[in-house]
């Protein structure tokens, strides 16, 4: 009998590890695809996150290249390098000055998300081992925490408390640097960048994790979760 009350976490161990190894597998990317593709063909890059900049040199795309001296194209690289710098290029602004630089490549993302993908991958790797389904995502996430730790979370009704706390301390570190470099003078750098970026990645993997592992089809009822404490999830009536 696993701690949540049930015989089996399989459904924790496999959400967990696929989180691990998709992220995993962009993060071993965005340093193997600077170093496929030729020496010095990835020109410096300045894009806008959430749109296409440099599907191609030229046309629909392209706006990216209106700026560059150099057009680049990542439809025209190989499938693998490809994939690697199409995904930056929707989901990242590749910024060069905030990019680390690989065989005279600028990396398909900015080291903020490399940080981020490694945090992903961390959560994902620390939830296939230590989490388990608890009925609800949030009691979930708390898994992850021994429940020696939880009993007077539970006790006093704090689980909603101590859970926003969790998140608000993974995700601070990045929230403090990119908005006093955003509100202020301040410039971060590309070691502070990808550091603050690992916590809020761990913080999301563990809520991917969490989201699709918290099933309450599992249990009978949800009397029959087993909580920090002994305490039991219990609908309150009314007279």
């Amino acid at each position: 009998m696993n701690k949540n009350g049930l015989t089996s976490r399989d459904r924790e161990r496999k959400v967990g590890n696929w989180v691990f190894y998709v992220s995993g597998f962009f993060l071993i990317s965005f340093f193997v695809a600077p170093m496929l593709v030729g020496t010095g063909e990835v020109p410096p890059l300045e894009a806008r996150a959430n749109a296409f900049d440099y599907a191609t040199s030229d046309g629909l795309w392209s706006s990216g290249n209106d700026n560059s001296q150099d057009d680049f194209a990542w439809t025209e690289l190989d499938p693998y390098s490809a994939l690697a710098y199409g995904f930056g290029d929707l989901n990242c602004h590749q910024k060069y000055e905030r990019s680390w630089i690989i065989n005279e490549n600028q990396m398909p993302v900015c080291t903020r998300d490399v940080g981020i993908f490694f945090g992903l991958a961390m959560g994902g790797f620390w939830f296939s081992r230590k989490g388990y389904n608890r009925w609800t995502v949030k009691d979930t996430c708390l898994s992850l925490l021994p429940d020696s730790w939880l009993q007077g979370t539970y006790l006093n009704n704090r689980r909603t408390i101590v859970w926003l706390l969790c998140g608000v301390a993974l995700c601070l570190p990045l929230i403090l640097d990119g908005f006093t470099q955003l509100l202020t003078s301040y410039e971060s750098n590309n070691i502070t960048r990808p550091l603050t970026g690992i916590g809020f990645g761990v913080g999301l993997g563990v809520l991917i994790s969490a989201t699709y592992s918290a099933k309450s089809k599992y249990f009978k009822s949800a009397s029959n979760v087993a909580l920090p404490g002994g305490m039991k999830f219990q609908l309150v009536e009314e007279e």
